[in-house]
């Protein structure tokens, strides 16, 4: 038989591995912004933050990358934005049909990969399977997440004692669509209000979800579907523009956050 592959043992695979995950954990354990959710609006967030130098890690509770981008709605894989969020997709090469003045279309599969791949090469790291649990707060300000394997909370409660572990970061960015972990959190304990989405009106709400992308809580930036939940917007359903700008607002949010920080990072001028 041709030998076509070359040589490499299994335990040098194992180790390569390890060492490449326990590389993103040294690194990252302290980062500049920790966005939690790797949905479009956490990717749009994230790629832009990485650009400007800014030290980005993306915690994803799935094994995939993508969220809700995959799919436009009802399982059909076409996705929606309406102008001028075509813009976006002009900038990642992202291939799309004009439907009509104002409304375009491509597969989501195409325009998520895309997406993805920018969030990579512009520098994010992900920890993928890795749950939110809390927030680590001092002083009454955001300054980290505390994560633990997603598959320990699939586990029976009596052998469940696994200890989380923390992130610090300067800034966290709740981009974990209706689930909103982050605010909830902060809402849990009396620091904030959390209203819960309205029903759909796609006109209303994504102009809404932009405008009122920000900071909710010292440290703590809403993007997203986590923004339609926290202040009680209508739902926009399966167009993904609102998404795709609320992620780039979020990152403008934090690079002036970061400016007066404490020993800022050095950004990138654009």
């Amino acid at each position: 038989m041709a030998k076509i592959f070359s040589d490499a043992s299994e335990k040098e695979i194992t180790r390569t591995i390890a060492q490449m995950f326990n590389e993103t954990m040294n690194e990252f354990v302290d980062s500049d912004v920790i966005i939690i959710g790797a949905g479009p609006a956490g990717l749009m967030a994230g790629r832009e933050l990485a650009k400007a130098g800014v030290r980005t890690l993306i915690v994803e509770q799935n094994n995939y990358i993508g969220g809700g981008y995959w799919v436009g709605g009802y399982m059909m894989n076409p996705v929606t934005v309406r102008a001028p969020a075509q813009k976006v997709w002009d900038e990642l090469g992202v291939p799309y049909r004009k439907i009509s003045d104002g409304l375009y279309a491509t597969w989501g599969p195409h325009a998520c990969s895309k997406l993805i791949a920018a969030a990579c090469d512009a520098g994010v790291r992900f920890l993928q399977l890795t749950k939110f649990d809390d927030l680590v707060l001092r002083n009454k300000r955001v300054c980290g997440v505390v994560v633990n394997w997603m598959p320990v909370s699939a586990l029976p409660r009596n052998i469940t004692c696994v200890d989380p572990v923390a992130l610090e970061s300067k800034l966290v960015i709740d981009a974990s669509g209706h689930d909103s972990v982050a605010v909830k959190r902060l809402m849990d304990r009396g620091y904030v209000k959390w209203k819960g989405m309205d029903p759909m009106w796609v006109e209303g709400s994504e102009d809404a979800v932009v405008n009122y992308t920000g900071e909710v809580f010292p440290g703590l930036i809403a993007a997203g579907m986590s923004v339609t939940e926290t202040h009680g917007l209508p739902r926009m359903g399966p167009t993904f523009g609102a998404m795709l700008f609320s992620g780039k607002k979020a990152a403008e949010v934090a690079l002036g956050k970061l400016k007066e920080a404490p020993n800022p990072p050095k950004i990138k001028a654009k």
